[in-house]
């Protein structure tokens, strides 16, 4: 009979491959590797994910989990767009910079091309409230209309980004950086 499997281990294993794919990349990252920092056997990685393949994309939908959860916590539903989406914004950047190797690694899982339907369906899931934000806002003419709903969410992620780098190089002039690049991303996004 085969033992059941342990919720501690999966988690050590998920834990360990995040570190190993931010330090080497996904393709350079051995399993053996991420079974050794996880303190396991070889061979167990593979009773919890059958492949590396299995493995990037349980990262990617828990990181993904892990970051919906931040962000969308203590979600400000009945406040104005602005407010909602700078709830948003504080989270994200305050998730990443918390975060740095999760954030690093969720850059290459998110260009990988190994990532299944399924797992970016999944992953995309939680953020349907901010998605269901911005699509109102622009029926509101709140938001810009001329803009592409696709590229006001990723302009949110590439300015957060950019914020983030520059809060981790210069922490003394962190929340400077944090709310004037929410202000940039205000600005570019909101009917005049």
């Amino acid at each position: 009979m085969a033992r059941p499997k342990s919720e501690e281990k999966r988690n050590a294993i998920l834990e360990a491959a995040a570190r190993v794919f931010a330090e080497r990349g996904l393709s350079a990252a051995p399993t053996s590797e991420i079974s050794k920092r996880a303190r396991i056997a070889d061979g167990t990685l593979f009773t919890y994910f059958k492949t590396k393949q299995d493995l990037i994309n349980a990262l990617y939908r828990e990181i993904k989990l892990e970051l919906a959860d931040a962000m969308m916590a203590g979600f400000p539903r009945k406040k104005s767009v602005r407010a909602r989406l700078r709830h948003v914004w504080d989270s994200y950047v305050n998730w990443g910079v918390r975060n740095p190797q999760k954030r690093k690694v969720l850059a290459q899982l998110q260009v990988s091309g190994m990532l299944s339907k399924e797992s970016i369906k999944a992953a995309s899931a939680p953020f349907v409230e901010m998605q269901n934000t911005i699509h109102n806002a622009v029926d509101q003419h709140i938001l810009r209309a001329d803009l592409p709903i696709e590229l006001i969410s990723r302009t949110l992620a590439a300015l957060a980004e950019a914020t983030m780098d520059l809060m981790v190089l210069r922490p003394t002039v962190a929340n400077k950086y944090r709310n004037s690049g929410f202000e940039v991303y205000w600005a570019g996004i909101a009917r005049k």
